[in-house]
């Protein structure tokens, strides 16, 4: 009769408890703070805390959390505890007029305590120095021999929290701080529990554990003895820790991802060190030797080794002429004195486009039609903020085809933007010395609903492809900001956050799955 009073939620709940959730239940009334429940309940701390944490999760009680700044004793302080502060130890040691040698000897202190004994009872007048360094108690010595002072009651009362301190108590940590390993102060978290409606029902209902069975064994299975008794509920509807397994940095999906969709694509990948002679990053893409992007403020110029090695002749005989005259392109060139030297200056890769050069440099005209792409790290002397990093991955891509044209330029960035989520793609004039046409490249943010500046991209100067491939052939070009595009996609506003050394984000960021 008393089984059907019982609301069937408030049975079933108490039907999923855990042996240590019931075990800790009685004692929740009178016994507030964790310390108190393991007290009172002979549990181990550990075992106390689990049965809370379910009892939270199943809206029986509230944990609540708070830090304390806890005073306690250091090392040194719990030897001083048993032992006497060594100024203690150091007036007790004196016997008349003794030397501080004797002192040092009778007390059995350490030279740097010594020390600190002299200024503390000096500050005190406690002591007298004579010369010879020979030591006499005063009057004021012998009445703190008579009675604890306050840094001796203090560290007899620790632990205490720093908050609550009386003044005499403030004055002894003051003093006892400055000294070496004699306290300590930890920032503490105290539990407390609050009871919620749940508790009471649970009481109220006087519910009988005897016949309920945790564990399912061969041994009740073979005498029978689960007859007639029930086995405790499983809640699958409780919330449990969450499980962090192994995963790929979300940036790197992003990045397989876009390697996937050049791949699709007919691209091929191309690959290359991150250390580049000026050559290959500045002059082989035509871009003059006092042009501005080739100053320190800009770029990050090796100290050790300082210069590289320049490639095959042909290659520098012509940049040197697409330079100083043209190189028989229609061009002029940029009419200067080319500097071979300032060529071999050894560079971290300021851009992908390197690769791309270096590419065309080793076709053959049999190669063509080629297309090739790289994900990669590049490097400037940028000042880092929001939207500039001077460690940056960069989308670079290259289609040498004498058939192609800007039409197909904007194809293939419309295309990849699209796999990447974003239907709207706008092209817009620009300028970079080595292309010509030149385009920036915009897509336009759905959330935000504002176009967002991703790449430049263009076709290469014949100033740029026939030094390095030996004839004229439209390539189109086009290096694309990485961070920017997938930090929209993660939801990031500061690009900086994408490399934050931060577990729980790297934990809880989505998949990147288009």
């Amino acid at each position: 009769m008393e089984k059907e009073e019982i609301p069937k939620e408030i049975r079933e709940l108490a039907e999923t408890l855990h042996p240590y959730e019931r075990k800790i239940l009685p004692f929740l009334k009178d016994n507030k703070s964790l310390k108190e429940l393991v007290k009172a309940s002979k549990m181990q701390e550990i075992e106390v805390m689990r049965a809370l944490q379910w009892l939270e999760n199943k809206n029986i009680l509230s944990i609540k959390k708070e830090l304390k700044e806890v005073i306690s004793l250091g090392s040194n302080g719990k030897l001083y505890l048993q032992n006497d502060l060594p100024e203690k130890r150091f007036l007790k040691a004196i016997n008349g007029i003794i030397s501080v040698d004797k002192i040092k000897e009778k007390a059995g202190l350490e030279k740097d305590e010594i020390n600190v004994c002299l200024g503390l009872l000096r500050r005190k007048a406690a002591i007298e120095i004579i010369p010879g360094m020979k030591i006499k108690i005063t009057d004021n010595g012998k009445k703190l021999l008579q009675k604890p002072g306050f840094e001796e009651l203090f560290l007899k009362q620790l632990p205490l929290e720093s908050k609550n301190l009386t003044q005499e108590q403030k004055y002894a940590f003051n003093e006892l701080k400055k000294r070496k390993g004699i306290i300590k102060t930890d920032i503490v978290t105290e539990r407390n529990i609050e009871l919620a409606g749940l508790y009471n029902d649970l009481i109220k209902a006087k519910i009988s554990f005897k016949n309920i069975i945790d564990e399912l064994s061969p041994a009740i299975i073979k005498d029978s003895s689960w007859r007639n008794k029930s086995f405790r509920r499983y809640d699958i509807k409780i919330n449990v820790p969450s499980i962090s397994g192994g995963r790929r940095h979300f940036v790197n999906e992003a990045v397989e991802y876009i390697k996937k969709v050049w791949l699709e694509m007919g691209f091929k990948e191309m690959q290359g060190p991150l250390l580049q002679t000026s050559f290959w990053n500045f002059d082989a893409l035509f871009t003059a030797q006092d042009h501005p992007a080739r100053e320190m403020q800009d770029t990050f110029f090796i100290k050790n080794p300082e210069k590289g090695k320049l490639p095959e002749k042909r290659f520098v005989d012509g940049v040197k002429n697409a330079h100083e005259n043209g190189f028989k392109t229609g061009s002029l060139g940029w009419r200067y004195k080319w500097n071979p030297e300032t060529a071999m200056k050894n560079v971290l890769r300021t851009h992908t486009t390197v690769l791309s050069a270096r590419t065309i440099a080793s076709l053959k005209k049999d190669d063509l039609p080629a297309k090739y792409f790289t994900v990669g790290k590049c490097f400037r002397n940028e000042t880092v903020d929001w939207c500039h990093l001077f460690e940056l991955c960069q989308v670079e891509g290259i289609v040498v085809d004498p058939d192609v044209n800007f039409k197909n330029l904007v194809g293939y960035l419309t295309e990849f933007y699209k796999k990447l989520g974003y239907d709207k793609v706008r092209i817009r004039p620009g300028y970079f010395p080595y292309t010509e046409m030149s385009a920036e490249v915009d897509v336009f943010h759905p959330v935000r609903k504002e176009w967002v500046e991703l790449g430049g991209s263009g076709i290469f100067r014949p100033e740029v492809v026939k030094p390095l491939l030996g004839i004229e052939v439209p390539v189109l070009a086009w290096g694309l900001g990485m961070e920017r595009a997938i930090s929209m996609y993660y939801n990031i506003n500061d690009i900086r956050d994408l490399y934050r050394n931060d577990l729980k984000q790297l934990r809880e960021m989505k998949a990147w799955l288009k």
